[in-house]
This record gives structure tokens, sequence and C-alpha cells, in this order.
């Protein structure tokens, strides 16, 4: 089978399972995971797949989601969202690391995957190993208390050592914000 032909059949696969391994896309197409990253490198580049800790998902643009915020109602802008991959192969879209770790708390259990953009570098991490900054003073206009994220802890102290703010991880960042939503913050702030 051509590359072509298999990156039309994994789009084929996507947009019916919503997110798809390598692995299990390696062994259905017998080649090899190197091969399969080599074809769904053009997809994640065209927006219309994004990568996930071994594997893939459709993009929310391509699924017809994602436009607002499942917590607040934002616009979605893609270098600060925060996505959840659920058991039921659906994605949901925060249009920030505060929303999407609130949705985090409330979906609990039914969430297999989380991502995010580190703020620096704009890749897309794992939220579940991200550091997040909280309490500084830099504004990214959007919901508050802000959490921002980063791959990097040393990145996230040097960011603090300029903006001020705290370091967290997951599950600090996760706490500090159910504590500060309890308090009465919100996403309008």
């Amino acid at each position: 089978m051509q590359r072509n032909e298999r990156q039309e059949k994994i789009m084929e696969l996507v947009r019916k399972k919503q997110t798809l391994k390598i692995i299990e896309l390696s062994q259905l197409f017998g080649v090899s995971e190197m091969t399969i990253h080599r074809d769904v490198k053009p997809l994640i580049e065209q927006g219309v797949v994004m990568k996930t800790f071994g594997g893939i998902a459709l993009a929310a643009k391509e699924k017809g989601e994602g436009d607002e915020c499942v917590i607040c109602y934002r616009k979605i802008q893609d270098r600060l969202s925060y996505r959840l991959i659920l058991s039921n192969n659906q994605v949901e879209s925060a249009c920030c690391a505060h929303c999407g770790l609130i949705r985090h708390a409330q979906r609990g259990n039914q969430v297999v995957q989380a991502l995010c953009y580190d703020f620096l570098t704009h890749t897309t991490i794992s939220s579940l190993h991200a550091w997040f900054v909280v309490d500084t003073s830099f504004d990214l206009r959007c919901c508050q208390p802000q959490a921002l994220p980063f791959g990097s802890r040393k990145e996230a102290e040097q960011f603090v050592k300029g903006f001020g703010g705290r370091v967290l991880s997951f599950e600090e960042a996760l706490e500090a914000l159910q504590g500060k939503k309890e308090k009465g913050h919100s996403c309008h702030e």
C-alpha cells in the first residue's frame, strides 16, 4: 500500500474512532511505527489530526467542534487551548489551562489523556507532566486565575523569575484552581 493510500485510510479510521495508537496503525498496515509517524506528520501539520501520547486524535476543527470553551464558552485560540480525550473517544476543548484543569477535575476518571501547549515553545505536551505557573503578573487576558503550562520545570522557574508566580505540578495546579474556584474566582474575572 502506498503512503497516500495509508494516509487516506488513517483519516477514515480517525474520523470513525476519534483516536488511534501508532502501534495499532503499524500492525494494521504491516509497516514500522516510524513509517506511520512519517505518514501522519503531514496530517498533523495540516491541522486535521493532533498528536497525542503514543498516537493521534481527530483535531477539534476537523470534527466541527472546539470553537468554544466547554467551561466559559470563550472562543478557543489553539496556542492556549487545553484538550481532554475521554474514555468514550470524545474530545473536549477548553480555552486555557485554567478552564482545562477545572474540566479535568469534573471529568475525573473519564479522562484518558489531556494535552496543552507549552507556553514558551507552543509544542503539544501532556498536561499530566506539565508544570504550571500560577499567580503571575503576566496577563494573558483570559480566564482567572491563570495557569500557564510549561514542559520543563526549569523553564517555568525562569519565567517566574521575570514575571513572578509559583510553579506547580499538575496535581498541585488542579488543587490550587479548585480551591480558588470554591472561593469565588471564575472564568469571567
